[in-house]
């Protein structure tokens, strides 16, 4: 199973970011992600068996009681790489719980992920709104200014599809 624990925001919060998705739309080479799938993931775990979904929900439900809700912002868009040929079209988000709950998961679970996977980067806050399908231009810069009061933390499988992620909600943690 490939997992990962994120928030998502509001229908709301949805499709004004869809809308923000259109200007993407007439360039070639970027594919856009549903709005309904926009996320930001808190600890991407990878290829997990399912003897750890049990762990995977009892560290997700502590660690969101550790959290009061909060309000999200979404700011600016932005690139990965933030030089050279951009992969990833993504707005910024910041909230006073987000770092408290990525950090909260990373350091209960610093053995589910592989080796390779647990080198990776500080923690960047975001919701991908596009991914780059070959050669692509760089969008204008946007500033959304939405926000929303996050809730919750999702436990969501994602299922590599020939049309791209699907992602279904295993588990939701309420924060308190």
């Amino acid at each position: 199973m490939r997992l990962f624990y994120a928030i998502f925001p509001p229908p709301t919060v949805q499709q004004a970011l869809a809308s923000a998705q259109d200007k993407v739309k007439g360039y070639k080479g970027w594919k856009t992600a549903r709005p309904e799938q926009l996320h930001i993931t808190l600890f991407f775990l990878g290829e997990v068996h399912d003897g750890v979904l049990e762990q995977l929900s009892l560290v997700g439900r502590a660690v969101a009681k550790s959290v009061k809700p909060f309000q999200v912002e979404l700011g600016g868009t932005g690139y990965f790489p933030a030089s050279g040929s951009p992969r990833v079209w993504f707005i910024k988000a910041e909230g006073v719980g987000l770092e408290p709950l990525a950090n909260g998961l990373r350091q209960a679970l610093p053995d589910v992920r592989p080796a390779k996977a647990k080198q990776e980067e500080k923690f960047h806050p975001h919701l991908t709104l596009a991914r780059k399908k070959g050669p692509a231009p760089r969008v204008g810069p946007l500033v959304l200014g939405l926000r929303f009061e996050a809730k919750a933390v999702c436990l969501v499988e994602s299922k590599l599809e020939k049309s791209g992620s699907e992602y279904e909600v295993l588990e939701v943690f309420p924060l308190s």
